[in-house]
């Protein structure tokens, strides 16, 4: 229940405290997004590296400035109920007016949360649902970009209008050729919109900042050609001599889909107005949820408040019961699903087999590093909650009982409203989107299904390694199958850096009694890795044993993991396509990192 007046002096002092400490949070990110072009336009790809994983830590830097701050000058956990509604609703009043009121809104609730711990659950304290509207947004300060620029050429002035498109962005830098690569993109779109099907009210918007991740710039925009709109994306990168270049140019929902999936790093954009880009590109990907939006923008926390109203949205019109996940069960993560529900739930387990010499906290730091990480496609993007709230009644009695055997220092079951609805408050979990495991996919496979799968995973390895990231358990259930057939890493807790592997050749038999013995008769370090034991576990199947050696037999060498390991540590930064590698302009091609075979695409079960 609100308060029925705004008596307390201290409330409005609080609000105004975190709304400053959420304006110095957006300031400061906008400061390294805005950076991210000056370091594109110098190529300095280590820059652009570090400045995305510190980006990930600005949030919670803030947040607990923010309450350091409420507690040492206003006592704030001590003070009660009552000035808390307060807070709040000053709060919704200096929002008025605000470009980003939703992002503000998850800031208080971050705030609220660490000050009054399990008192948030109360709806009055926090946001449980949006106060502010973002819809009409649009920055009015002196000097401001809009959010997306238009054009609107003839056929006759398309090449003028995308030439002014690209001059737009003012890049720093000279270009390779880009008359050339205008007419390429020139061609491309006449292709892509059809021949003879350009009409009068033709119109060209592209949003106003570039995106930017790892070592390229991506136009984002549509074409509007009558009654139909095309989403269209321009990757702008370095040639080898480090002049710019229009690498492609991609065209489609399936295409942007691909450029903002889950499995890829977040995009450092410098936006006044984050709703209105959001509002943009749902418009380009209608599919994509607005949480995966905001996450990969680099707002991840707002993709964390959605992504869990949402959620509750569901559990409000589903009536199935959480079970535990089908499949090969985890010996560091106990999983479990709603099958109504295309993601799943892990909770790490308080105890590990003797096999698993890891922690805790050293598992919680490895998924940090893969948020930090570039993903390449390739690792699956993981939201990280404390203190979830599930109704009791939609648990399965064996999923309480394992939960209870597994993890009993994580599972709190109460009636925190007194009204008999009991609830399972999990004290820590990851949610990720659900996957086919290959290992799964394979067993059902059909022999072309089974082929591409087993290049792709090679492929997925591959990519990883380029990226400095050794997966550590390479099992086959360690990998999941996502639409469009790619296959993507989600099992976290022992993968390495590259760099910090000491990759090894199993030493010759010392004797006849080193070759016949069945243990191991060399020493082997904490970080030893030897590839050529990697084939028992891997190719016992004989389906799976000739496509593997016929396409990944390297995998299995020693020589090909040091050779990347020289590259890395030598400052290679590797190029990552986020797209087919034969969608890059003819005069771009070259051999890509690393060079695996092009298969056909074929049909993957769906979530």
């Amino acid at each position: 229940m609100f308060p029925q007046q705004l008596d307390d002096t201290r409330a409005f002092d609080i609000a105004r405290t975190m709304l400053d400490g959420f304006n110095r949070h957006y300031q400061l990110l906008r400061e390294a997004s805005a950076g991210a072009k000056a370091r594109f336009e110098l190529a300095d790809w280590h820059g652009q590296q570090r400045a995305q994983r510190e980006r990930i830590e600005f949030y919670p830097r803030r947040v607990e400035e923010t309450v350091e701050r409420l507690r040492g000058e206003f006592a704030a956990g001590a003070l009660p109920r009552a000035v808390w509604q307060q807070v709040k609703l000053h709060y919704i009043g200096l929002l008025t007016g605000h470009h980003q009121p939703e992002l503000a809104e998850s800031f208080f609730n971050s705030v609220t949360t660490k000050i009054l711990l399990r008192d948030y659950f109360h709806n009055d304290f926090i946001f449980v649902r949006p106060a502010v509207s973002t819809e009409y947004i649009e920055s009015d300060e002196p000097g401001a970009r809009p959010t997306f620029r238009a054009w609107y050429p003839s056929r006759e002035t398309l090449r003028e209008a995308l030439a002014q498109l690209v001059d737009s962005f003012a890049l720093e830098g000279d270009w390779a050729d880009l008359q050339r690569d205008l007419d390429a993109v020139l061609a491309a779109t006449e292709v892509a919109i059809g021949p003879g099907r350009l009409r009068t009210n033709f119109q060209i918007q592209a949003l106003s900042s570039l995106f930017f991740r790892n070592k390229g710039a991506y136009v984002v925009g549509r074409i509007i050609n009558g009654y139909h709109d095309l989403p269209f994306a321009l990757p702008i990168l370095h040639d080898e001599a480090g002049r710019l270049t229009i690498d492609a140019a991609l065209f489609g929902e399936d295409d942007l889909q691909r450029l903002f999936s889950f499995a890829r790093a977040y995009f450092m954009v410098d936006m006044e107005v984050p709703s209105a880009y959001v509002q943009f590109l749902r418009a380009l990907m209608p599919r994509k949820p607005r949480s995966e939006l905001y996450s990969a923008l680099g707002l991840h926390k707002q993709g964390k408040t959605l992504f869990y109203r949402d959620f509750q949205s569901h559990l409000r019109h589903s009536s199935d019961h959480f079970r535990i996940a089908p499949g090969i069960k985890g010996m560091v993560m106990l999983v479990f699903d709603l099958p109504s529900y295309p993601y799943v739930f892990k909770v790490i387990k308080d105890r590990f087999p003797a096999q698993k010499d890891t922690t805790r906290e050293q598992v919680k730091g490895k998924y940090l590093l893969v948020k930090q990480h570039d993903r390449v496609g390739r690792m699956a993007d993981t939201l990280e909650f404390s203190n979830v709230a599930f109704p009791r009644a939609r648990f399965s009695e064996a999923l309480i009982e394992e939960i209870r055997r597994e993890a009993p220092s994580q599972l709190e079951i109460s009636d925190r409203d007194g009204d008999g609805q009991e609830e399972v408050i999990l004290k820590h979990v990851y949610i990720e989107r659900r996957m086919v495991p290959l290992n799964i996919y394979l067993q059902e496979a059909t022999p072309e299904q089974l082929e591409h799968a087993v290049i792709e995973y090679g492929q997925a390895i591959k990519e990883l390694v380029a990226a400095n990231i050794f997966p550590g358990d390479m099992l086959w259930k360690n990998f999941g199958v996502v639409r469009n057939n790619k296959v993507v890493f989600y099992d976290y807790d022992e993968i390495e850096y590259i760099t910090d592997c000491h990759f090894r050749r199993v030493p010759a038999p010392r004797n006849e009694e080193d070759e016949m013995s069945g243990e191991i008769w060399y020493s082997v370090g904490p970080k030893d890795v030897f590839p050529e034991t990697f084939g028992p576990f891997l190719l016992g199947h004989r389906g799976v044993r000739e496509v593997f050696m016929r396409h990944h037999a390297d995998l299995l060498d020693p020589a090909f993991w040091q050779a990347h390991q020289a590259r890395i540590r030598a400052g290679h930064v590797h190029d990552v396509f986020p797209y087919d590698p034969e969608r890059r302009f003819p005069h771009h091609r070259r051999p890509v990192e690393p060079t695996v075979p092009t298969v056909p695409t074929v049909p993957v079960p769906t979530d």
